[in-house]
């Protein structure tokens, strides 16, 4: 009687298969894979060897709730014979079976079931077990998959780097945020495939959205509409009012990773709250841990254009030359925050392939779903605004032309300036090789006035205005960078260029306003009259004192100057506005000890209170991917003005490798004061 042969236990062989595919950083203990690659199983026998003639083996893979051959979701493969692109081969040795599958680098990405199925040479089935199961990633480094990115310093910061730096201020002060990714903390991608199967087509029907996951473009349009709540069980709720009770404020956040534990934990209720870096951040963490090269990006003067004409109108009172609200909800933000992923655009014409604008931020309806992108960079760059996707709004947030109107009290407009060269400046991101900060505004637009700048705003559909930007009048704005809690002085300059005297009258104020734009409350203003000769120069001096401008402040710490020239009897207007990002403190981190795997370390942290008053409530926060959950450590009851408090608090890292702890402090008047300390981990 012939012996029958049975399969035995399966080994996955994770830690080197996930070594292999990059994965390692994720878990040891289940099967991450990225797709376009080979993986391994060895499989024991029981009564007899594997005899090639004799037995047939088939490995059967399958994803989503009904998975088919049609549609990618159920793959059947005999050994040697190729399935869809993907196949597997198998080598005999005593007692075991090793397997070697190679994946197709189109599959649908997400969570498969594994089965192999065993044969008589006749076809009979035998045994059919389950093998496993393992997540299936985008591969970046396989030629053939459409993220595909050839460069390894690329990849190593796009993909791998779990740190990184969003970038905040104004266009005049640009400062630095560190920022925790923490892509690959273990539970993290199971949350990025919770958060697909949240989205409107997962839940109307989930076999057709998973049947889609092969696609990068389909990922990204998804994950940019997931990651705000407006529509959908989405990850983040948004707010810009400065109330942040129920929830925690923006600038709290140090990281993406606990905002997805929360999301996840919660069952899928959205966490309060977030703003554009934070969305932005969030996203690059989803896209990074599911194998899409994505960065962010900070564009400072961002314009938010409503309705698509590639223009900002600024309103302001003909008699008192303040601003008045927008008919419109136009806008421009201090700075604005979106990621790009690179990709290949196979559905566009050629030429497009690579970064691709993402924003998650809530601000205008893509499809009838809050989302953005994906846009080709080059497409903006070049003016091409019927690409796919909404590349008429993401060309405005960079090129849009600025039209000031003076409204009189008959409510007739009249236009006195237009600034075309106001938005989209010096448009950020992190370094690939340090934590400095990368200038890629070229990557966006031509030079500000330049013929090929001017050529692609008139291509993308707006006509140059007829309203000259020649005028004698001149206006210049200038203050020495000022921290938050000083005094200081801005000084306001009136040139007249003409060859005539002038008789000026000049208005100066201050707002204090959020950085997406929004005048909260004028808290000084002032004015003058006087004769500004030919060619010469009037300065004014305003001394901002923190005991105006402190309590009127939003968590952004902005405010901005508006000033204001007429001459010839009000005939003719200048207009010139600034806005004043004030410097916070630095929190000072110090790492006592060895750092060593699974060894205790001491951080040392010191703060010095900048402002001229108490402080109370005091709280720092640390947390840092492979060092420390979220650990919360009160300060002293009060912090005297320029005290200086220092706390103590220990921690064991739990990964080798670079890793980055983030500090934040916060109080009842001092919000959101950063610090952190990059540590080495060596191995036990």
């Amino acid at each position: 009687m012939q012996v029958v042969l049975l399969l035995g236990a399966v080994d996955l062989l994770c830690v080197s298969n996930n070594t292999n595919h990059r994965t390692v950083e994720i878990d040891t203990q289940r099967l991450l894979l990225r797709r376009g690659q080979s993986f391994h199983l060895a499989v024991d026998f029981k009564a007899r060897g594997f005899q090639k003639g004799e037995d047939q083996l088939s490995v059967i893979l399958e994803t989503g709730p009904e998975p088919t051959v049609a549609n990618g979701t159920r793959i059947e493969m005999a050994s040697g014979v190729n399935s869809g692109n993907w196949s597997f081969s198998l080598q005999s040795v005593p007692g075991q079976l090793n397997l070697t599958i190679h994946s197709s680098a189109n599959a649908v990405i997400g969570y498969y079931k594994m089965y192999l199925l065993l044969s008589s040479k006749e076809g009979r089935p035998i045994q059919r077990i389950v093998a496993g199961h393992f997540y299936l990633l985008f591969n970046p480094w396989c030629k053939e998959d459409a993220v595909y990115l050839g460069d390894q310093d690329l990849l190593q910061e796009y993909v791998m780097n779990e740190n990184g730096m969003l970038y905040q201020g104004s266009v005049a002060d640009i400062y630095s945020l560190p920022w925790t990714f923490g892509q690959f903390e273990k539970d993290v991608v199971d949350i990025c495939f919770k958060i697909l199967d949240n989205s409107p087509s997962a839940l109307k029907s989930l076999s057709h959205d998973v049947a889609k996951r092969n696609d990068p473009v389909y990922i990204c349009r998804t994950v940019s509409a997931m990651v705000n709540s407006n529509d959908d069980n989405g990850v983040l709720s948004g707010r810009w009012d400065g109330n942040y009770s129920g929830g925690t404020p923006p600038t709290k956040w140090t990281g993406s990773h606990s905002i997805l534990r929360m999301w996840s934990s919660s069952g899928t209720q959205a966490v309060r709250y977030g703003q554009c870096w934070v969305f932005a951040a969030v996203t690059c963490t989803v896209l990074r841990c599911l194998g899409i090269p994505t960065r962010c990006i900070t564009n400072f003067c961002s314009a938010h254009d409503t309705d698509g004409n590639l223009q900002v109108d600024r309103y302001y009172s003909e008699e008192t030359l303040q601003p008045l609200p927008s008919e419109k909800k136009d806008s421009i933000w201090n700075y604005h925050c979106w990621v790009e992923s690179w990709m290949a655009r196979r559905d566009l014409s050629s030429g497009y392939d690579g970064w691709q604008v993402l924003d998650p931020t809530p601000q205008e309806k893509s499809g009838g779903v809050y989302c953005c992108g994906p846009c080709p960079v080059r497409a903006i760059r070049e003016g091409d605004v019927d690409v796919k996707y909404d590349a008429p709004f993401i060309f405005a947030e960079v090129n849009a032309d600025v039209v000031s109107w003076l409204v009189n009290r008959n409510g007739s407009k009249s236009e006195v300036q237009v600034e075309q060269n106001k938005v989209g400046k010096r448009i950020s991101t992190k370094s690939v090789y340090d934590d400095r900060r990368e200038d890629i505004t070229n990557e966006y637009k031509y030079p500000e006035g330049s013929v090929n700048e001017r050529k692609v705003y008139t291509k993308a559909g707006m006509k140059l205005s007829s309203i000259s930007s020649n005028k004698e009048v001149k206006i210049t704005i200038k203050y020495a960078q000022p921290v938050l809690g000083s005094d200081f002085d801005v000084y306001v300059s009136v040139c007249n260029l003409g060859f005539t005297d002038r008789d000026i009258n000049l208005y100066i104020s201050a707002h204090t306003v959020t950085y997406n734009g929004v005048i909260l409350r004028e808290f000084i203003k002032k004015t003058k009259n006087f004769e500004l000769k030919a060619f010469a120069v009037q300065k004014e001096v305003l001394r901002l004192q923190y005991n105006d401008y402190g309590e009127h402040l939003s968590e952004h710490n902005v405010m901005r100057l508006i000033a204001a020239a007429t001459s010839n009897n009000r005939s003719e207007v200048t207009l010139k506005k600034s806005d004043i990002a004030l410097t916070l403190p630095q929190l000072a981190v110090k790492v006592i000890g060895n750092p060593i795997l699974n060894r205790e370390l001491l951080a040392q942290i010191k703060f010095s209170n900048p402002l001229p008053i108490t402080l109370t409530k005091g709280l720092f926060t640390l947390e840092g991917t492979g060092l420390t959950d979220l650990q919360e450590v009160q300060s002293p009851s009060e912090v005297l003005p320029g005290q200086e408090v220092m706390v103590t608090v220990p921690f064991t890292p739990t990964k080798a490798g670079i890793r980055k702890l983030m500090v934040d402090f916060d109080s009842n008047k001092l919000h959101d004061v950063k610090g952190s300390a990059i540590i080495i981990v060596r191995p036990a």
